[in-house]
């Protein structure tokens, strides 16, 4: 075998070897987009659920709360504003929103005894706090999942098949507001 013939057996092989390389790479980040997207689903999912409770708790707590119409409309905004979204980032904010508001009700309803004996507000409030645990639990998950997709973005040579393919980072869901980050402050005063 002549001196050639190893160059190009050597040469074609470190060429089969570069392209299974990007292409384990490049599915490798196909695979954790997807994962990204999958758990940015779960929790719209969530939030869908979540949405779907809120009226039949405002409409429970209605009747026991009248002086609060203002944070009704509030939530009714935030539902809207919502179903509009049509950017991650969008629907983040008014998760959040919405989360606060949520979080106003359930302090609220602590100066009404016959609201929290109120059996409909209870199975609500159960249904809405598990739910809650399941949007925080897919928030998570779906963090974990952007940082490691980002990761693979960011490192080598991973970075080198993603520039080349056009992939992007992906945003982490986090609580973008001042106002979010304060706690409930309920005032019976009004």
């Amino acid at each position: 075998m002549s001196l050639a013939t190893i160059i190009i057996i050597a040469v074609i092989a470190i060429v089969v070897i570069l392209i299974i390389a990007v292409i384990s790479i490049y599915n490798g980040l196909v695979h954790a987009r997807q994962k990204v997207r999958n758990s940015w689903s779960q929790i719209e999912v969530q939030l869908q659920r979540r949405f779907d409770l809120i009226p039949n708790l405002v409409e429970t707590v209605k009747g026991y709360m009248s002086h609060e119409s203002d944070l009704f409309k509030k939530v009714a905004e935030l539902r809207t504003s919502w179903a509009n979204a049509s950017s991650i980032s969008e629907k983040v904010e008014a998760s959040n929103g919405l989360s606060a508001a949520l979080k106003t009700i359930m302090a609220v309803s602590e100066n009404y005894p016959e609201l929290k004996a109120n059996q409909n507000f209870t199975q609500l409030q159960s249904e809405l706090t598990d739910t809650e645990n399941k949007i925080s639990y897919s928030r998570q998950f779906y963090n974990d999942s952007v940082t490691m997709y980002d990761t693979k973005l960011e490192t080598f040579p991973s970075n080198i098949v993603a520039s080349m393919f056009g992939f992007k980072e992906e945003k982490l869901f986090s609580v973008d507001s001042d106002e979010a980050r304060k706690n409930v402050k309920v005032d019976f005063n009004k």
